[in-house]
């Protein structure tokens, strides 16, 4: 009796298990519709281009309108924690801005994006990115810089902002010996 019933929950198992791959996706997963997901990848588009735009012509203050404001933001640079959190990087911008005479920003040919729902999507693009700061200010990269910039982009009361952001510089190749 005590083989069948252990045999009985086993194969209650194996059926529970063989059962989940056939389930429908979460409410939350589902697949965009293609009209959908081109809407998202239009908006997504446009809210690129006015972010280069805006801190171009505005410097880099531009960017509070950009980021989230909240604990769920966080920006790397190089791997390196940049801000922590919305916060942070609201506090720190107006100082870090006062640095900068001119900075043009402008995103690469490449731009990748991955729609995750009506409200996120992953971005990608190469940058290039054009500093001159102000006379005498020391230890901030100045010149061109070439680099890859990722971030998750969130529309909230109907407005894109990145959620996550990451600029990174290309290292040099490793010498083989």
């Amino acid at each position: 009796m005590r083989t069948r019933q252990l045999g009985l929950v086993v194969a209650l198992i194996i059926a529970l298990m063989g059962s989940l791959g056939c389930h429908a996706p979460v409410e939350s997963a589902r697949v965009l519709k293609p009209a959908s997901r081109a809407v998202v990848e239009a908006n997504v588009r446009l809210f690129m281009t006015a972010v280069a735009h805006d801190v171009t012509s505005e410097g880099p203050m531009a960017w509070q309108r950009y980021f989230a404001d909240g604990p769920e933001f966080f920006m790397a640079v190089n791997g390196q924690l940049a801000f922590p959190n919305g916060q942070a990087a609201a506090q720190a911008i107006p100082q870090i801005a006062q640095n900068f005479q001119h900075i043009e920003l402008r995103w690469g040919g490449d731009l990748r994006l991955d729609v995750l729902t009506e409200d996120l999507c992953v971005v990608g693009v190469s940058y290039t990115e054009v500093i001159e700061l102000r006379p005498g200010v020391k230890g901030m990269p100045q010149g061109t810089e070439n680099g890859y910039f990722t971030g998750l982009a969130e529309r909230q009361n109907g407005k894109w902002r990145f959620r996550d952001a990451h600029w990174s510089l290309p290292v040099a190749p490793a010498k083989v010996p």
